[in-house]
Order: structure tokens, then sequence, then C-alpha cells
């Protein structure tokens, strides 16, 4: 094991500091079985969020880079190995996150993990026929979770093609509520506009929850004023998107034609839903029995054998007629070329999966704005859970998305009996700074809070605040009483 301290004794002690440590603060001792993409991704997020996390990997590099970026403890080894789970402490965490490359070592490693005494286990199971049969045997697996970031991706992927003016979409309240991403254009009737002015404006009731203006985010109040330019974050009911749009004047327009760019698992889920709903897919995958595979999987869509970087596979087939077009190979440069290319071209809606998300900044200014990140999908859910798991009063985060390129979390969470401020009116309470209380879900009834309301028992509350202040619990975003 590779820590700080020299020795097995040296650990030991070390690791009965920080456990206790850790369970006097509320954090938490964490393993992560596999220091890959969206292992590396949870550990940096995990680690950020102060919980003891130990990684096993059997790359000895990618652990030393692990150890040296981030406060975290690594051991070398097999995770599915019983020997090694207990050299990591896995009998006394409480959470295991098996993330390998290969389903069966995750959920290997969960049932070890479970049989040890870890508390809660969460797998990444990634084969489709895995993952339908597995729920029927969640409990005999000891699995708490499953995760599937193909699945997830495309069905981010699927819902921005459904209102295409959208950059984002992000669901609360089993749908009923959105959290959408848009740019304010030059004509916007929204431009020059106090937000206190909003709903004169638009007609619809909506809030908006953050506005990223160049390089600062800001989460406003009704006094902020509204700027061609301006990236908003609005939240409406999953109703009201359409006249949103109408009433924004927003181009809307059906996507009837998708062209997919490479043959993924992504490829797939996303081909499988859009023929489903009516709609005509032409898929570009370069290797020969993919495409042949796809194609038995797939008979209703057109599946071409072809390089889809290529400007003449393109052009022939018909890049500049397609309504949208999704890039989803595994090389982030390809599906950024061609990308770009599309945008040339005009094409209406443009769909980039990138794995390197540290460049978002940059894309931004070659017209890349709509960008979906497996990984990132993959990790929401995970640290939804891990906040649910941390909290002690039952007002647990149901939902968690991060937005504006991940500076600000919108959370969802249920009042529950024990919170203090339940029926008193809003204007009667004080939110800490630079958060929001964007909407109330109250037996189905959308309320987009003005300080006449209130908070009732069991109703569902829509948080949106800055990244940092890492909210685990409803009544943290109140001002306490004198």
């Amino acid at each position: 094991m590779k820590n700080k301290r020299k020795g097995t004794a040296g650990y030991n002690a070390a690791f009965k500091l920080r456990t206790g440590l850790c369970a006097w603060m509320g954090f938490m001792k964490i393993v992560i079985v596999g220091d890959g993409k969206v292992g590396s991704a949870l550990t940096e997020q995990l680690s950020k969020e102060n919980h003891d996390v130990v990684v096993i990997d059997s790359n000895k590099m990618v652990l030393q880079e692990a150890q040296q970026a981030l406060d975290v403890n690594v051991v070398h080894g097999n995770g599915a190995s019983l020997k090694i789970q207990k050299l990591a402490n896995v009998d006394t965490s409480d959470l295991l996150i098996a993330a390998t490359s290969a389903d069966e070592i995750n959920l290997l490693c969960c049932i070890v993990a479970r049989k040890l005494g870890c508390r809660h286990t969460i797998a990444r199971v990634r084969n489709p026929e895995y993952y339908g049969q597995l729920y029927l045997l969640k409990e005999e697996l000891g699995l708490n979770m499953m995760i599937n970031p193909e699945r997830s991706t495309a069905n981010e992927i699927f819902r921005l093609l459904q209102f295409p003016s959208f950059l984002k979409r992000d669901s609360f309240a089993k749908g009923r509520v959105e959290i959408v991403e848009l740019v304010l254009q030059q004509d916007s009737p929204l431009a020059g506009i106090k937000l206190s002015e909003l709903y004169r404006a638009v007609k619809v009731k909506v809030l908006v929850c953050a506005v990223e203006r160049g390089k600062e985010v800001v989460i406003p109040d009704g006094n902020f004023v509204l700027c061609p330019g301006d990236k908003l974050s609005v939240t409406a009911s999953s109703g009201d998107l359409a006249r949103l749009i109408r009433n924004l004047g927003l181009a809307q327009r059906k996507i009837r034609d998708v062209m997919i760019i490479g043959g993924s698992r992504i490829a797939f889920y996303l081909a499988e839903d859009l023929i489903a709903s009516g709609v005509n897919v032409k898929l570009i995958e370069i290797d020969e029995k993919r495409c042949t595979a796809l194609a038995d999987m797939l008979p209703k869509a057109t599946i071409i054998h072809a390089d889809g970087s290529d400007r003449y596979v393109l052009d022939s087939e018909g890049l500049s007629q397609t309504d949208a077009v999704v890039t989803l190979t595994d090389i982030d440069e390809e599906n950024l070329i061609i990308s770009m290319y599309a945008n040339f071209l005009g094409t209406y809606k443009v769909i980039t999966k990138i794995n390197r998300t540290e460049f978002t900044e940059v894309l931004k200014t070659k017209g890349i704005d709509c960008v979906v990140s497996p990984k990132d999908l993959c990790c929401n859910d995970i640290v939804r859970y891990v906040r649910a798991m941390e909290n002690r009063k039952g007002e647990a985060v149901l939902t968690l998305h991060r937005i504006v390129e991940d500076r600000v979390e919108a959370l969802e969470f249920r009042a529950n009996k024990q919170l203090p401020q339940l029926g008193k009116r809003l204007s009667q309470l004080t939110l800490k700074p630079h958060i929001l209380l964007a909407c109330i879900n109250r037996n189905g009834r959308l309320i987009i809070p003005k300080g006449s309301d209130t908070i009732e028992r069991d109703d569902i509350v829509i948080v949106v605040a800055e990244a940092d202040k890492l909210i685990n619990d409803l009544s943290e975003i109140f001002v306490e009483e004198a």
C-alpha cells in the first residue's frame, strides 16, 4: 500500500486516526476500485468533499498520479481480491464503488465487500444484457446502486434532441420540473430587463436560477439585468417548456433526421430511443464487424461502414441536409473536428461527446456549446447517493445536477417534519448568500416561490447553490435564527 507513512503499523495508525476524524466530522470512508475515467473523476470529486478516499487499482502508475494529485490513500492490486480489500479496510468502510472496465469484476468486488461488512456498494454495469437482469438480483448481490454511463448519456442526448433550442436539460420532481440552459440572443425580449419583470416579458412562470456572463457566474436576484450573450439556467415546469420557447421567439424545429458518428454502446441506446420516437437514424461506424452487429440490432436504422471523420463521407451521406448530428467516437479530437465541421455547414443541432472536460472553456470559443460527458453524468449520480448517505436528519438529496460547467449545483430535497422552517413565509426567512430557492413541488402542484409562499411537510424543494457550498440538508440553506 502506498501511503505517506511507511510500514503497515504506520498505515494502520494513520487509518484509525483518519477514520475516527471522519466519523466525528460526519465524512465517510469510501473505497473506489478502478482509477480509469469514471474512477479518477469520482476520486477527485469525493476527496474535494473531504471524504476519506482509498483507491484500488492494478496499475501502479495511475495510483502514483492519484496520490500525488489528491489527498487519497492507494492500494495496488486486484480489487476483487479478499486480501486486497482487507488491506484497503473495506470491512470498516461506508461505501465501495466498483468502476473498473469489466462488469464481472465490478459485481464480484461488491459481493466481496458486502461479505466483509461494507455498508453500501455501487457497481458500474455497462453490458445491456447484465443491466436488465441484475435488477432482479440486486439484493442477492448486495448492490445498493448500479450505474450505466452509456445509458445515462444516451438518455441525456435524447432529451436534448426533443428540445434542440436548449444547450442542456436537467429533470427534477420525477420529470415535472426542469432546469434548461439557453443563450440570450441579441433580439431576445429578455435583453435589458430586470428579473423582477420576467413574467411580464415571457408570460410563463419561470425562474432564472443562474447566469453565466463571460467568465463570471451569478446566482441572481430580482434586480439583476439580463444582457445579450448571457447563458441562462432557467427553472420551469416541463409543460411550460414549449410555451417558453415560443414566447422567447426561439426557432424551434422538430428533429426528424439524426446522423450518429461512431457505433458505441451510447450510439446503440440512442438510436433505439430515436427510432422508437419516429426519428430517422443514420449511423456511421468504421469497424465492419460492429456495423454488422448494429445492423442486426437496429434493423430500422441506416448503418454505414465508413470513417465518420472523413469529410467526403460526411458530405456524401448528407450532413448538410440532416437536422442533427451526434459525435460519439472514442476520440475527443475526432468528435470536436466533426462537430466544428457540422457547425460550419449550418447543421441545426450538434451534440458532442467529450471525455476530457477540463478544456470546455476553450470549446465554447470554437462554437462547441452542447457537450455531454459520460463520466460527469455518472459522477453526478454517485455524488447524489453519497450526499444522501451523509444526511442524518432525513432531508436527503433526492437529485443532484451540476450546471454552468459544474460551478453551480441544483439539488432536490424532500422537506420532513423536523425542518425548523416549516410553515413560515419565505419573506420571514433568510437564505444564505449565493443560494436560491428555485421551485416547490407540492403534491404535483408546482410553485415558483414568492415571499408569501411557505415550505410544508413532504414538499419537494429545488435549491440552486454554488458548487463549493456542499449542501447535504435542506435546513443548511437558511441563516439560523437568533
